[in-house]
């Protein structure tokens, strides 16, 4: 098989890349600048290497306070809002029997082993509101439980803008099970 070829198989093998875009980005590549190559494959080794990402290097940041997320790409969100100081934690997914993917498929231990290993004194679970995402955290916060930290859950609701006329009986009793005091 020919660079090319592997180059194409390769990146055929991310979403939403099938074998014929996988090709055109392949000769697309082909055509730029040797150095724009390298800062690419640079970019690509840094993300394998282990090296810290700019949120986890940030003395700014609290080390004692650790956001729990399905994927990398929740943090991007989370970040959006400004809010929050503290570091993240990457499961990689969430449980789900039916795909076969279970608390081994997922950096739980690694979290657990985290917790036990620095001074962390709360690890807000911030994985999404579906069915998976739920037991997800509630196994994560059963394998934390006998640890003397605060585990705490995202609030789930009402959307700010959302109209209750159009929000379903779930996310309202989520909404009223969260309220806060004014």
């Amino acid at each position: 098989m020919s660079a090319i070829d592997d180059l194409a198989a390769e990146l055929a093998k991310l979403p939403g890349i099938g074998r014929k875009t996988a090709l055109r980005l392949t000769y697309h590549l082909l055509k730029q600048p040797a150095e724009q190559n390298r800062r690419l494959a640079d970019a690509l080794s840094a993300l394998t290497e282990g090296e810290l990402c700019s949120i986890c290097s940030d003395p700014r940041r609290d080390p004692a306070l650790i956001c729990v997320v399905e994927e990398a790409s929740d943090i991007t969100a989370i970040e959006r809002a400004g809010e929050f100081r503290g570091l993240y934690h990457v499961l990689g997914g969430r449980l789900s029997p039916l795909d076969g993917i279970g608390p081994e498929n997922l950096h739980i231990d690694d979290l657990v082993r985290r917790v036990a290993s620095s001074e962390i004194r709360e690890v807000i679970l911030a994985t999404n509101p579906s069915l998976e995402g739920e037991a997800t955290a509630l196994y994560v916060q059963r394998q934390l439980a006998s640890r003397p930290i605060t585990v705490s859950r995202i609030a789930r609701g009402l959307p700010v803008g959302g109209d209750l006329e159009y929000a379903d009986g779930v996310t309202i009793a989520q909404a009223l099970a969260a309220r806060r005091s004014m």
